[in-house]
């Protein structure tokens, strides 16, 4: 797979006499101080920096978006260590691909000349591919360099991961993007035919990918414009760039927690915007609306009832409207969410009440509040000095309900936000008056 400037051919110098290739290849740095955007790893400071200022590189990963380096900077390694240079794909090999090259790296070898073997999406390999890639590690035939979009920690075996450094890769921030573009200009010798605004929204629409942003810039100077081009124009010329968001994997777990702590933050403004990168990015909307009442039910609770009732509202309208209507209603139930006073009440109530009901699950109910539906029970006592609430004075009895053996518990107690500061209140009159009774 090619990456930011380039594919796994070996690098070469730019030849004004050979046929021209992509701009992305073009342009491709031919020293690591070159590379835009990851100076917090090569530069000098950094871990690629320092490994090639002591001329000794370990097996590593890197771990980062698209568009960000992975194959350049694996290549100028290679170059600036005095290593051979071999790159895999693991979607395109097998396991005998991977033979001969270790094959081949031990040949070269015993003429003394080390390999660096370059895995472009590693994580592709499945879990025994991965270990087969461990003794020619450790024996030090190869020295690996993974990339990978993906998270190492979910992708990676520990095996592999213990013998190799984790280096994460930044996406291209704006300055670095612009510094592509402005490359790309010096090359061809001529302006984008692009605005000022234009060319920020084209640096925008490549959402950090520096591949995706030369191949538009590629397209933009292949085709002559009478004048240049503003925001609108160029959204018209050029293709929408889809959200990069795989449903199963990191990205997804990322948004969707996001989403979830920006509601518990009472920030409608963050929610709303992860809301909409993820059902623009394709996410299932009833996905997103089980995690909403989920959120209802855990953060909201009983500071907040209407809550759950809104959230169940939006499956519904959803449901019989259909995207893009009803895609309104996520987003309804979602600032209600966001805007609602909070409470875990209910949710720590629930883990405390089950983790004492799988201790003390055989204990029986006192027997004042047991049914006897027969004369045997009413004669053993169930039933006995039941006092009925509602013809009690304030329709309150103050009863005991706990078995004999298990003191009363206090699982729930609610916060003062909302409506629970009036549950509140009430549950304090109640003590106040179980107290009393005990006490006359």
């Amino acid at each position: 797979m090619a990456d930011l400037f380039g594919g796994l051919e070996s690098a070469t110098a730019p030849d004004d006499t050979a046929p021209a290739g992509p701009l992305a290849d073009r342009l491709r740095p031919q020293q690591l101080a070159d590379v835009v955007g990851q100076d917090h790893l090569t530069g000098p400071e950094g871990a690629i920096g320092r490994m090639v200022a002591a001329g000794k590189l370990s097996s590593i990963i890197l771990w980062g978006p698209p568009g960000t380096g992975k194959t350049t900077i694996a290549r100028l390694l290679a170059d600036a260590v005095g290593l051979r240079f071999v790159a895999i794909s693991a979607v395109f090999s097998g396991v005998a691909d991977l033979k001969k090259v270790f094959a081949e790296a031990k040949e070269h070898a015993k003429l003394g000349r080390r390999t660096l073997l370059f895995v472009d999406e590693i994580h592709r390999f499945n879990r025994s591919q991965q270990d087969g890639f461990l003794p020619f590690v450790e024996d030090g035939t190869v020295t690996l360099v993974g990339a990978t979009t993906e998270n190492p920690s979910f992708e990676l075996n520990a095996a592999l991961l213990s013998r190799a450094q984790v280096l994460i890769l930044r996406r291209l921030d704006h300055q670095a993007l612009c510094q592509l573009l402005d490359r790309a200009e010096e090359l061809e010798d001529r302006p984008l035919p692009l605005t000022a605004q234009a060319r920020d929204a084209l640096v925008a629409s490549a959402d950090g990918d520096g591949r995706f942003l030369l191949n538009q810039a590629e397209t933009l100077f292949s085709v002559s414009f009478e004048q240049p081009l503003d925001p609108s124009a160029l959204g018209d010329f050029l293709q929408r760039r889809v959200a990069v968001y795989d449903k199963d994997r990191e990205g997804h777990y990322n948004l969707i927690s996001a989403l979830h702590k920006s509601l518990r933050g009472s920030d409608p403004q963050a929610a709303l915007y992860y809301l909409a990168r993820m059902l623009t990015a394709g996410e299932e909307p009833l996905y997103v609306l089980r995690r909403l009442v989920r959120f209802a039910s855990e953060d909201v609770g009983l500071a907040d009832p209407q809550a759950l009732l809104i959230c169940l509202a939006a499956k519904d309208a959803y449901e019989f409207l259909g995207s893009p209507e009803g895609e309104l209603a996520i987003v309804q139930a979602c600032l209600h969410l966001a805007t609602a006073p909070k409470s875990n009440a209910a949710y720590m109530a629930q883990k405390a009440a089950f983790r004492s009901a799988k201790e003390t699950g055989s204990l029986m109910p006192p027997q004042n509040i047991l049914n006897a539906p027969t004369k045997l029970m009413k004669d053993i006592g169930y039933g006995k000095d039941y006092r009925y609430d509602h013809d009690a004075d304030g329709g309150f009895s103050g009863d005991n309900y706990w078995p004999d053996e298990l003191p009363p518990q206090t699982f729930y107690t609610p916060t003062d936000r909302g409506l629970e500061k009036r549950i509140a209140e009430r549950m304090a009159w109640w003590d106040e008056r179980r107290r009393e009774l005990k006490d006359s």
